[in-house]
């Protein structure tokens, strides 16, 4: 299935070419000559992460398709009743598309778009669209970001000891909190990672104070899996070295800021609107990464070490390439016991629920 969805996504950009002047000039019969697109924030667009990220898209959108889109947001929407409210109202106001874009949105994207059958909705990170025909999901695989984070991360730790600022204990963050610690094992065996939940997905005060309290226990890399650069300016002020979420942090910590991953919904957002430009949209659920250049690294610090550079990227190429992949056994869980054999290969419905943690990481 998601293999399927990459590749008609990766033949609608292409015949995009992400420009104006790719918009096709005729469309298919039950297209659209213009489509208005809505969409719903958790955070404010001036997080410079996770809403930032999708704001820029949004943003990308509008500069790809021109005229031939009109978009508005929401932001700071509190996930549960309020979003539910706030997806109904969009679709009441005339937009033919609302992108939710945070996993809390699912359950109140699913109600509305029952109720709005002739709305499209997408819904990012989510797991499952109800059985509504006009609902899709759409995922982007993070966690290959972060075995760059790990492998960095215990190559220039002195303590062996990383600091991990998180939101929610929901699949997407476990997974990636698992990919962090199994690419730093693979460097330093002895290596740990200490989970603090700030039970928030954009809390600056909140993320600071975690990443203080990690620093005093004895991390000396901070990363994070919530939206303001809080933690890394915190870890700048210790001297220590941190990552960005989403985006590139690099101006808030020069010195602390090694790298970030950086989310590139731009084309993903381009190609599902032409869909409706063109009438070929069909609900889909797509979770793409590295290979097609959805999850990026933002450039590596010029305090970086060389070898550190180079094992880096080379975890990058090798991603791109088709030939690593950080969820391959053999992998032990919290007691040590294996829970993937070797050589066997997490299957993909499996991360997209995964609840539990590897060996080494201390939540």
């Amino acid at each position: 299935m998601f293999e399927l969805s990459r590749r008609k996504l990766l033949a609608a950009g292409a015949a995009l070419g992400l420009a104006a002047t790719s918009v096709a000039p005729a469309f298919a019969q039950d297209g659209k000559e213009t489509v208005k697109a809505a969409f719903v924030y958790v955070g404010p667009v001036g997080d410079y992460g996770w809403t930032y990220a999708h704001d820029q898209a949004r943003l990308c959108l509008e500069k790809n398709l021109g005229d031939k889109v009109e978009t508005s947001y929401v932001e700071n929407v509190a996930e549960g009743p309020d979003a539910e409210r706030v997806i109904r109202q969009l679709a009441q106001d005339g937009n033919d598309i609302v992108f939710t874009t945070s996993f809390g949105f699912m359950n109140p994207t699913i109600k509305v778009a029952k109720q709005f059958p002739d709305v499209k909705f997408e819904h990012a990170t989510g797991y499952t669209t109800g059985g509504n025909a006009n609902m899709g999901l759409y995922n982007s695989k993070f966690y290959q970001g972060r075995a760059v984070l790990g492998t960095i991360a215990a190559k220039m730790s002195k303590s062996g000891k990383a600091g991990y600022v998180a939101s929610f204990p929901i699949p997407e963050v476990v997974m990636g909190i698992n990919a962090f610690q199994l690419a730093a094992q693979k460097i330093n065996p002895d290596f740990k990672t200490q989970v603090v939940w700030v039970n928030s997905w954009y809390d600056p005060a909140k993320e600071a104070d975690a990443t203080r309290a990690l620093l005093s226990q004895g991390a000396d890399v901070i990363t994070q899996h919530t939206d303001s650069p809080a933690p890394l300016q915190a870890a700048e002020e210790a001297g220590a070295i941190a990552f960005g979420q989403a985006w590139n942090m690099e101006s808030f910590a020069p010195n602390a800021h090694m790298t970030a991953i950086v989310d590139q919904w731009c084309p993903y957002y381009t190609g599902r609107i032409q869909a409706l430009l063109d009438g070929t949209w069909e609900a889909d659920n797509v979770w793409l990464g590295m290979k097609e250049g959805e999850v990026e690294m933002a450039p590596f610090n010029e305090k970086m070490p060389e070898d550190v550079k180079a094992a880096a990227q080379k975890i990058v190429d090798d991603t791109k390439a088709g030939t690593y992949e950080i969820f391959t056994g053999p992998i032990k869980d919290q007691s040590g016991e294996v829970k993937i054999p070797e050589g066997e290969v997490i299957p993909e419905g499996d991360l997209l629920k995964m609840d539990w943690y590897v060996e080494g990481v201390q939540s």
